[in-house]
């Protein structure tokens, strides 16, 4: 965090959705703000509330030259980027059986691939601040794979892997990664922002086929309030010490405890079977 009272965030994916507010809450507290989507004019209107702090930039994550011209574009006007949010993303359902490669690949490029090399773009600032935070926008879906929901998980949990490895190697130069795991939250995601393939093999119907069904169906009755969730975010930056995770709604909590209690009893259970396959002890 920057040691001034207006901390400077790079906020991707602001036209919807968790981008959106976030943006709308830091820009409501007079912080500087380099608000970026993929139609500047979706975003306009969010410059338009404080021009003096809040800066718009088109930016799509997997245009590599967009990316540079974005952190420069934060450099020259504010001298420093304090907040990084990984947002942008999309969904994409089908069975992993009847997954198309080409939505597969193009999935990947903006969740994963483009979140990597904003990152990489953006550390370099980091580290001659000698200070940062990464927040990266990942899903229950980083931790738990749901039927239907594969190949989106996969891009999730290689976040989440990745956000391992760079907290170690951050962490000491006075950067911290933190990935928010949200579980159903009202943010027109089903509607606005995912992509399926509709599951046609009569195997997957009470599976993959029968979520796929749901997950539009669902839309607009969550639990999860985006606006409660900036807060949330934004508290996180506030204090040393950054979490690793954060999951948020009650759902998400429930799901992922019970997963990881699942786990940790499953791999304890196995422990001798585990340590049979090194060497024996000299």
């Amino acid at each position: 965090m920057s040691e001034t009272n207006q901390p400077v965030w790079l906020i991707t994916g602001c036209s919807t959705g968790f981008g959106r507010e976030l943006a709308l809450r830091i820009a409501g507290r007079g912080w500087k703000l380099v608000a970026t989507a993929r139609d500047l004019a979706q975003i306009n209107d969010i410059a338009a509330l404080d021009k003096e702090n809040v800066l718009a930039v088109a930016l799509d994550v997997t245009d590599q030259t967009q990316i540079e011209a974005a952190v420069k574009a934060a450099q020259t006007k504010f001298g420093r980027i304090d907040v990084l949010v990984n947002n942008a993303g999309y969904g994409y359902q089908s069975s992993v059986e009847e997954g198309e490669e080409a939505e597969i690949r193009a999935q990947f490029d903006t969740n994963v691939f483009g979140l990597f090399a904003l990152t990489r773009a953006v550390l370099p600032v980091m580290r001659a601040q000698k200070s940062g935070h990464i927040l990266n926008i990942t899903s229950v879906a980083g931790l738990i794979g749901f039927p239907g929901s594969g190949y989106y998980a996969a891009s999730k949990h290689a976040v989440e892997g990745w956000s391992d490895a760079l907290r170690a190697e951050a962490g000491p130069l006075g950067i911290q990664v933190t990935c928010v795991e949200p579980g159903p939250f009202r943010t027109d995601w089903a509607g606005r922002s995912l992509k399926q393939t509709p599951s046609r093999i009569a195997d997957y119907a009470e599976t993959a086929g029968a979520r796929l069904a749901g997950t539009r169906e669902r839309s607009g009755s969550q639990a999860g309030d985006p606006v409660r969730a900036s807060d949330v975010m934004i508290e996180l930056t506030q204090k040393p010490g950054a979490p690793r995770h954060i999951v948020l709604g009650a759902w998400g909590v429930e799901e992922v405890v019970k997963t990881m209690k699942f786990r940790l009893d499953e791999i304890s259970g196995l422990k001798q079977l585990s340590i049979s396959a090194d060497y024996p002890a000299a």
